[in-house]
């Protein structure tokens, strides 16, 4: 690495998509914002991405692989290699503006008490909506459904500007482009590699709440991102992975005495949601959720683990943790009352 550490460490796990990641980094080279260094993990391509990056963009870091380490696994060596202030995890399908680095450290500088931020992440195939994959800031239920400023399950919103005026304040900050403060990861630690991808930065994210800090959305700026490239969102192991990764997540979180009383409930929704698809769809989902149910139950001790050395990180409570949080079920009161994504969000952000 260089002697003078960068403000900023760019940290992109790759596997394969050559073009994609030529753009992400042509847009990259081309900020305002200089000050940064870039950390590509490439977990192990066979498209020819690393001869590509050594010829056009010698001043990237590459570190190579030999095996799959997933999302989790990537962003940790990177996060672990990095001496910066800051540190951005960036998905490599992700095209940004000129000014979005400037916009995104700064936000960060003068918020002492942000610890994650994203931007406003729009859909690279129609850049009127917002993406899939975090919207303008992701938001939660008490009962651990994610959803997002913009997008709600498969709602999506057009951007009109809607969400810029209220709290830059949410639950969760999406992985495709997530702006992290060194020192409090350093504090909090590492995305949970368990996960392997999905889910692990809310995971995170809602660490850093435990230990008293908040997470921003900065909507003076924006990414393009190319949603469901790495896997399709009908994928039955993309499913298994969000559905086993969230009630993990909840186990872990969640102070004991709530926890006794979401979980219990969560499981109806998500038995709930087996006997529906099965009798609507195609029955993946159901397939996947008896799957994620399985995993958990198989490893008890384990993820108990994983639980305590969360609540030993814990400086607030639950009663101002779920301040935070959706008051009610976004499931229902999107399915049921058919509310879109800004009268969810306009329920409880102002």
């Amino acid at each position: 690495m260089s002697e003078k550490k960068p403000k900023l460490t760019i940290v992109i796990p790759h596997y394969n998509g050559l073009k994609i990641l030529d753009d992400c980094l042509t847009s990259l080279f081309k900020n305002h914002f200089q000050d940064f260094l870039v950390l590509l993990i490439d977990n192990g391509s066979t498209d020819g991405s690393q001869q590509m990056v050594r010829q056009k963009f010698p001043k990237v870091q590459l570190i190579q692989n030999e095996q799959n380490l997933g999302y989790a696994g990537a962003c940790n060596q990177g996060i672990e290699l990095a001496k910066s202030e800051f540190i951005l995890l960036l998905n490599n399908d992700t095209v940004c503006p000129t000014d979005f680095l400037k916009e995104m450290v700064r936000a960060m500088e003068q918020n002492s008490h942000a610890a994650m931020a994203q931007p406003k992440i729009l859909s690279i195939q129609d850049p009127q909506f917002f993406d899939y994959s975090g919207g303008a800031g992701g938001e939660m239920d008490i009962l651990g459904y994610p959803f997002a400023r913009g997008r709600i399950f498969d709602t999506v919103e057009k951007d009109k500007g809607q969400y810029d005026q209220l709290t830059p304040q949410v639950f969760w900050t999406s992985g495709c482009a997530l702006l992290l403060r060194k020192s409090v990861v350093d504090q909090i630690g590492l995305l949970d590699e368990d996960f392997f991808a999905h889910q692990e930065e809310i995971d995170l994210n809602w660490r850093a709440q435990l230990a008293g800090y908040q997470n921003i959305v900065v909507t003076s700026t924006y990414i393009y991102h190319y949603s469901g490239y790495t896997l399709r969102q009908d994928n039955q192991h993309k499913m298994y992975l969000n559905h086993r990764n969230n009630l993990i997540m909840l186990i872990k979180n969640y102070s004991l005495n709530n926890l006794l009383l979401i979980l219990p409930l969560r499981i109806l929704f998500e038995m709930a949601t087996v006997v529906a698809d099965s009798i609507l769809w195609e029955g993946k989902r159901g397939k996947a959720v008896l799957h994620a149910l399985f995993d958990i139950f198989r490893h008890p001790i384990k993820i108990w683990k994983k639980r305590h050395a969360v609540q030993r990180l814990r400086k607030v409570s639950d009663r101002a943790i779920l301040k935070n949080m959706y008051p009610s079920s976004v499931v229902i009161d999107h399915f049921v009352r058919k509310y879109l994504p800004y009268q969810c969000v306009k329920k409880f952000r102002k």
